[in-house]
C-alpha cells in the first residue's frame, strides 16, 4: 500500500487509514484500541498486531485491562487478512468521515474526556456539534405520552437553536430526532453503536439519513461493524460527552439511560427529568432521579436555563387547539386520566358496557385526543403531528 493512495484527517491519510484498520479488528473495542494507539503510532501498531505478541506488552495489557493471547491471536490473524488501502478507499466512496483527536473538526466537548474516542467515523457536517447541545434520552419500550413529551422537547429545542443529541434507537431517541428535524432549526446530533454501513435500529434507516443529512451521525466503529449488546453503553457516554444537559424523558429503573446519566454525572453535565405518573414503571427511572435531587423539565423552558440560554421557550404559549368533543367523549377522557389504561379499566371506571367504550376510544384515537399502543391508551394534551414513516412497532430487539 502506497501513503500516496491514502487521503483524508488533518494529521494525513496515511495514519487515519491505519487507525481504521485497527477499528475493525475482532473485538478491538474504545479501551483497547486506544490503548493501542497510546504505545506506538497507527502504523507501527499495524505492523505490531501483525506480529503478534501484544499481550506480552506491559503497557497495552495494563491499559487495556487486560489482553488475551487468543484475542492476540485474532487480531494478528486478521489484520494479515486485511488490506489497508482497500479499507480505507471503501470509506471514502461512501461518504464516511475518519476524525482523530487534534483534527480540527474533532469534537471540542471530548477534549477532556476521560473515556475519550480514538477515532470518530461521521456522516454529515460534525461542526454542528459547536452549538449549545441537549441530549434528550430515554426507554424504547416508552409511552404515548412520553414519545409526544420527547418530540415537543425536541423541536421546541432545535427551534431556540439547540443540537439535540441522542442515540437514534427506537421510543424515546427516534421520538426527539423526529422533533427536532421538524423544527427546521438548529441541526441534531446522533451518536450509533454500529458502523455506518447499515443503520440499526433498521426500522430507523430513513431517519438516519435525515439526520445525516441536517446534521451529523457519528460512531466510533468502522464499515462492517455489527450490532453487539455491550457497544451501547459505550455509545452512551460519547452522547453524555457531547451534551451539556441530559434530558431523561422517560426511564425505567435500570437500562441505557441510566447508563447515559452516569457518564452525564463523571462529566460534570447537568441532568434533568421529565416527571411521569407513579403508576407509569416507564418512568420509574426519571421519577427516581428527581427523588435524587435532579432538576425537573416540565418542558424546553426548564432546559434553555439549564443551558445559560434563559426562557427562549415559554410556558405561556397557546397549546395546539384540540379537535371538539361530545359529552360522552369527555367522560371518556375524565375516565382515561394521564395514566395508560386499558379498555377494560377504563369501561370499568365508567361502569359501561366495553363496545360502546370502545368506539369513543376509536374516535378520540381519530380526534388526536388519545393515542394507542397495544392494549393501552394514553391521553395526549395535543393533537400528535403527523405520523412518521420511520415510526415502527416497538418490537425490535434492543
Amino acid at each position: 500500500m502506497s501513503p500516496a493512495s491514502l487521503g483524508g484527517a488533518d494529521r494525513g491519510g496515511q495514519g487515519a487509514a491505519f487507525v481504521v484498520a485497527l477499528a475493525g479488528l475482532p473485538r478491538m473495542g474504545p479501551v483497547r484500541l486506544g490503548a493501542v494507539l497510546a504505545t506506538w503510532t497507527p502504523e507501527e501498531a499495524w505492523g505490531r498486531v501483525q506480529e503478534g505478541g501484544l499481550h506480552l506488552v506491559a503497557a497495552v495489557a495494563e491499559r487495556s485491562r487486560g489482553l488475551s493471547e487468543d484475542v492476540d491471536r485474532a487480531w494478528s490473524s486478521a489484520a494479515r487478512a486485511t488490506d489497508v488501502g482497500d479499507l480505507w478507499r471503501r470509506h471514502v466512496e461512501e461518504g464516511v468521515g475518519v476524525l482523530l483527536p487534534g483534527d480540527s473538526a474533532w469534537p471540542a466537548s471530548l477534549e477532556d474526556d476521560p473515556e475519550p474516542p480514538a477515532v470518530l467515523f461521521v456522516r454529515g457536517d460534525p461542526s454542528v456539534l459547536a452549538r449549545p447541545t441537549a441530549a434528550l434520552v430515554g426507554t424504547r419500550r416508552c409511552t404515548p405520552t412520553g414519545r409526544a413529551v420527547a418530540e415537543e422537547l425536541g423541536r421546541d429545542l432545535a427551534a431556540a437553536g439547540v443540537c439535540v443529541v441522542s442515540g437514534l434507537a427506537l421510543g424515546i431517541d427516534g421520538a426527539a430526532h423526529r422533533g427536532a428535524l421538524a423544527a427546521a432549526g438548529a441541526a441534531p446530533a446522533a451518536v450509533v453503536g454500529t458502523g455506518l454501513h447499515d443503520t440499526y435500529p433498521r426500522a430507523h434507516a430513513g431517519l438516519a439519513a435525515r439526520v445525516a443529512g441536517a446534521g451529523v451521525v457519528v460512531t466510533e466503529y468502522p464499515l462492517g461493524t455489527p450490532p453487539a449488546a455491550w457497544r451501547f453503553p459505550a455509545r452512551n457516554r460519547i452522547v453524555a460527552a457531547f451534551a451539556r444537559v441530559v434530558v431523561v424523558v422517560e426511564s425505567g429503573a435500570h437500562g441505557g439511560s441510566m447508563h447515559t446519566v452516569d457518564a452525564a454525572l463523571e462529566r460534570d453535565r447537568i441532568v434533568l427529568a421529565v416527571p411521569g405518573s407513579v403508576r407509569n414503571p416507564a418512568a420509574a427511572g426519571s421519577n427516581g432521579l428527581l427523588l435524587a435531587g435532579c432538576g425537573p423539565a416540565l418542558d424546553a423552558t426548564d432546559v434553555l436555563v439549564a443551558l445559560g440560554l434563559g426562557g427562549g421557550a415559554s410556558r405561556d404559549r397557546p397549546a395546539a387547539e384540540p379537535a371538539a368533543v361530545t359529552a360522552d367523549q369527555a367522560l371518556v377522557l375524565d375516565a382515561l386520566g394521564w395514566d395508560a389504561s386499558t379498555l377494560e379499566q377504563v369501561a370499568d371506571r365508567l361502569e359501561e358496557p366495553l363496545g360502546p367504550v370502545a368506539l369513543h376510544l376509536a374516535e378520540l384515537e381519530r380526534l388526536g385526543h388519545v393515542a394507542r399502543s397495544g392494549a393501552w391508551y394514553s391521553r395526549l394534551a395535543a393533537p400528535p403531528p403527523d405520523p412518521d414513516p420511520d415510526l415502527r412497532p416497538p418490537h425490535h430487539p434492543p
